[in-house]
């Protein structure tokens, strides 16, 4: 996995995780398998109820999306590939713009100590995190995080297979919107690929600002630091009116994504998940202040002010859907220009007006 040019020695960083994650919560043999399995049944038992609800259905002939219900190794294991997918090829395009690469002394001695941390990183979300769909990287599987969501659903006291199935909600609509809008990966890389064909910082610098962005992760994952203090992170890269598009875009579509997941994961109903308002409630409650990945996201981006736009894509999607149902709503994924802009989220009626060429009346 790891290679000369890399930032991080992403073997190393998997390592050092898979050596600091704490123990899952206790289970028999034979509960961990009833888990397993009943995570599988959810995750295909969503399917139908997602689609009916959306109107979204795979492209045929598309990959056949596949289930991988995994322990906490196995979800490191999973986003070290990813993350590397992520920010190798950018460190091999700022080799290539500067024409000149960094030592292998220098290489070998920083990717180590961004991989050590990286891996600190890892090994304290790879216990929180529930599930999540793969885009970059390996693509194509939805991992569902046993130990974390038995964990989570004891500690919230609440009835264990109506929250397994609640979960598999939410990633199995992350899962359709990639396999239902084949472009949507594509976009989502041209948007990160232009931050590195703008930047004029140097792998050396680059990979100097990430150990920084990294140490400060530590610190805002375990709640230690307070926000003032955090770097600017990957929004130093951002040098031009250009990158700033790009990172709106990125942003807008991702509030979008999320915010979809959560409005489906409401909006099957009692009739589905008998618990589902109780689930909401006690849910909230878990996320209130800042989760992990919110507080890792904002770090690793710099976007203290814009994590609020993913709060917004709950907003919008149901706006959208108040003001012209779900087929109008189901615009989006059209294409690109159909995507919301940042100022739209938390506007549904001016997203409206722009791709329905409609002037919505505003519910009272």
């Amino acid at each position: 996995m790891s290679r000369s040019s890399s930032l991080v020695d992403w073997d190393l960083a998997g390592r050092t995780a898979r050596r600091l994650v704490g123990p899952g919560p206790e289970t028999s043999r034979e509960e961990a398998a009833a888990v397993v399995e009943e995570l599988h049944r959810a995750a295909a038992t969503a399917v139908a109820h997602v689609e009916a609800l959306t109107g979204l259905h795979p492209v045929p002939g598309g990959p056949v999306p596949t289930v991988a219900v995994v322990d906490r190794p196995g979800w490191v294991t999973a986003n070290t590939a990813g993350m590397a997918a992520l920010l190798d090829p950018l460190a091999d395009a700022l080799t290539e713009a500067q024409g000149r690469s960094p030592g292998p002394l220098a290489t070998a001695i920083g990717s180590r100590a961004t991989g050590v941390q990286a891996g600190g990183v890892l090994a304290f979300l790879c216990s929180r995190v529930l599930g999540q769909y793969e885009v970059f990287g390996s693509g194509g599987r939805l991992l569902l995080v046993a130990p974390n969501i038995v964990e989570t659903e004891r500690r919230l006291g609440v009835d264990p297979t109506d929250f397994r199935l609640w979960v598999c909600l939410h990633e199995v609509t992350h899962q359709l919107q990639f396999t239902a809008v084949p472009w949507l990966r594509g976009y989502l890389e041209e948007q990160v690929s232009s931050f590195a064909e703008a930047t004029d910082l140097t792998p050396d610098v680059l990979r100097e600002r990430l150990t920084d962005v990294l140490r400060s992760l530590t610190d805002a994952v375990r709640g230690t630091s307070p926000d003032d203090d955090a770097p600017q992170g990957l929004m130093a890269l951002i040098k031009d009116p250009g990158q700033r598009e790009a990172l709106d875009r990125v942003t807008a579509v991702m509030s979008l994504v999320e915010g979809h997941a959560e409005f489906v994961m409401d909006g099957v109903g009692p009739d589905v998940v008998p618990s589902v308002r109780t689930l909401r409630k006690r849910f909230a409650q878990r996320r209130k202040g800042r989760g992990p990945i919110d507080r890792v996201l904002r770090r690793l981006l710099g976007l203290e002010q814009k994590m609020q736009q993913y709060a917004d894509g709950r907003v919008f999607v149901a706006g959208v859907v108040d003001l012209v149902g779900m087929d109008g709503f189901n615009q989006v994924w059209v294409g690109p220009a159909n995507l919301p802009l940042k100022e739209e989220l938390a506007e549904p009626a001016r997203w409206v007006e722009r791709v329905l060429g409609t002037r919505p009346a505003i519910p009272a």
